[in-house]
């Protein structure tokens, strides 16, 4: 859907060199599985140590595998030489309180099924955490749907006066930016106060995102559109449509277009929620791997995240101190993957995530090809913010993602302009944003450009 700008001699080159920045040896999953065995006991790192360059050896135990290879240097994408990631104190109490209080009164409750054809069923949801203590069986399939329905506000907007930021980066340092609004909603199992638990904009669905681009002026109006439904045996998929501005309307996409990226990035429909998962619990299973203490940014300081490449550690984007200090976390590690009847085909075979166990969100993901070969790398940094009548709690990310096969790189900002409020979360958003016919609804994308 875009194109990056190439000069003659860039086209030149990349036509002379089509494996520039490709590791030497392919790195598989059962690298990632030693790494693991090799590194299970971790020892200690202390608050107050910052690591870095010299010293990054001897805590690689904490780091997710795709940030012990960015440390490692073995594709273009690399470490840079000043480095530092500052460990500070870990903090909990990072879920509301009436999260808390569903996952309380429901979780005992939830219990997942396998249909004959292999797909998942999970039954008597309500709200809150699933599986708030995920034991076998099914153990990584539980804690992945502790990762879908993971707490987010439930209303997150931004406006044009506070766009968010995608910045594209080509292997020769090329950067090119869009901006976006979006309007993500909770139609389901809402436990904000003064909304909803069930919205009637979109029936049967509990989760909807409205993404739309506000420039280049060429692309203005692009709008994607996913709806979530409740029963995902009758919609294993997200419904997925696009407005098309040069059409006056919009076009539903085939279940294909999950590995599709999302408006030219390094993301596809399948990774970008702000949980970091946007698949599904029907076709989608997982195998736990690993419980280990990882480093996490959890709550940084996100004006740091507004200006790249400015606030950013060059030339691979990474987070530099000013950002906040990074905590020793809890977390488990699962690899997530299609039922074997709809594998053939998806562009992942492998997705191992880690997730933080008290708020349920990955905050970091390496995925690997069809082929079992490392492909992306993903961080997203979680932060905070002031949730009407709840006060501070997890709202969302910044995003880095890697690709270190094809040396491309997007970074993704949606806090907007550092001069103005970050997101807009449930009624603080403009009235006109809380329309969710308008903003949830395939009938509400022919509303656009009018």
């Amino acid at each position: 859907m875009r194109k990056l700008v190439w000069g003659a001699m860039l086209g030149m080159l990349v036509a002379l060199m089509p494996a520039l920045g490709r590791a030497q040896t392919a790195t598989d999953i059962s690298e990632l599985q030693k790494f693991l065995q090799d590194t299970k006991d971790q020892g200690d790192l202390p608050v107050g140590t910052k690591i870095t360059m010299q010293n990054w050896q001897q805590y690689k135990a904490f780091m997710p595998f795709g940030m012990v290879k960015l440390f490692q240097g073995g594709y273009q994408w690399k470490m840079p030489s000043d480095v530092e990631i500052p460990i500070g104190p870990a903090h909990f109490g990072n879920l509301p309180k009436t999260f808390v209080e569903a996952t309380e009164k429901y979780g005992a409750q939830d219990s997942v099924q396998v249909l004959p054809n292999g797909h998942y069923v999970l039954q008597n949801y309500h709200g809150g955490v699933p599986f708030p203590n995920p034991q076998e069986p099914n153990r990584g399939w539980k804690e992945l749907a502790n990762v879908f329905f993971a707490y987010a506000p439930a209303i997150v907007t931004s406006t044009p006066n506070n766009m968010g930021k995608i910045w594209f980066v080509d292997r020769f340092g090329n950067i090119s930016a869009d901006t976006f609004d979006l309007v993500y909603r909770q139609s389901g199992y809402n436990t904000d106060p003064g909304i909803p638990a069930d919205e009637t904009y979109m029936p049967g669905s509990w989760y909807t995102e409205w993404f739309m681009e506000e420039s280049p002026e060429q692309a203005r109006y692009t709008t994607s559109l996913a709806i979530f439904f409740k029963d995902q045996e009758e919609h294993p998929f997200p419904d997925q449509y696009v407005f098309v501005p040069a059409l006056r309307r919009s076009l539903r996409l085939s279940t294909s277009a999950r590995c599709a990226p999302i408006f030219g990035s390094d993301w596809a429909n399948d990774d970008a929620k702000l949980n970091g998962f946007n698949g599904a619990t029907s076709i989608y299973t997982a195998d736990w791997m690993s419980d280990r203490k990882v480093i996490e940014l959890l709550d940084p300081a996100m004006k740091a995240g507004y200006d790249y490449p400015n606030n950013y550690d060059l030339p691979v984007g990474f987070t530099k101190p000013s950002w906040g200090a990074w905590e020793v976390r809890p977390a488990s590690i699962i690899d997530v993957h299609r039922i074997p009847s709809e594998a053939s085909g998806y562009c992942y075979a492998d997705r191992v995530m880690y997730l933080d166990k008290e708020v349920w969100s990955t905050f970091w993901n390496d995925n690997f090809d069809s082929n079992h070969k490392l492909w992306k790398v993903f961080a997203y940094e979680n932060a905070q913010g002031d949730i009407p009548g709840l006060g501070r709690a997890w709202v969302g990310i910044a995003a880095m993602a890697w690709d270190l096969q094809n040396t491309h790189m997007t970074i993704w900002s949606s806090w907007g302009n550092p001069h103005q409020r970050t997101h807009y979360f449930n009624h603080q958003a403009p009235a006109e944003f809380l329309n969710g016919v308008k903003y949830g609804s395939p009938s509400g994308l022919m509303q656009i450009m009018r």
